[in-house]
């Protein structure tokens, strides 16, 4: 969700690309100590990584998935005129679904 890279997580928490993998995946266990590195890299509090983790845990719905997966792709444009392209592309996609007239583009 912050639109960081493997690559660049596990130069912030000192492992090799590989190894962030292997967390991510599940293949390998993520200790204690490197949790917590992982959360200050994150600069989040270790619980965030426990939210939610009430004894029952649902799988997200497909829309969430999705959702998902267009911020970590828009977190990854780098161009600004890019970025305001998608966002009206979606204000447009989403007026043109609710039969909402779209609303004046701003300026390029």
């Amino acid at each position: 969700m912050l639109g960081l890279t493997q690559h660049e997580l596990a130069k912030m928490i000192g492992v090799t690309y590989q190894q962030a993998h292997k967390y991510e995946k599940g293949i390998n266990r993520v200790s204690a100590s490197r949790l917590f590195g992982i959360a200050n890299a994150m600069s989040v509090n270790v619980g965030y990584f426990f939210e939610g983790l009430d004894g029952q845990v649902s799988p997200l719905t497909e829309q969430q998935r999705r959702c998902l997966d267009l911020v970590r792709n828009y977190a990854k444009i780098r161009s600004d005129r890019h970025q305001q392209a998608v966002s009206s592309l979606c204000r447009a996609l989403a007026d043109s679904e609710n039969g909402s007239q779209p609303a004046a583009a701003a300026p390029s």
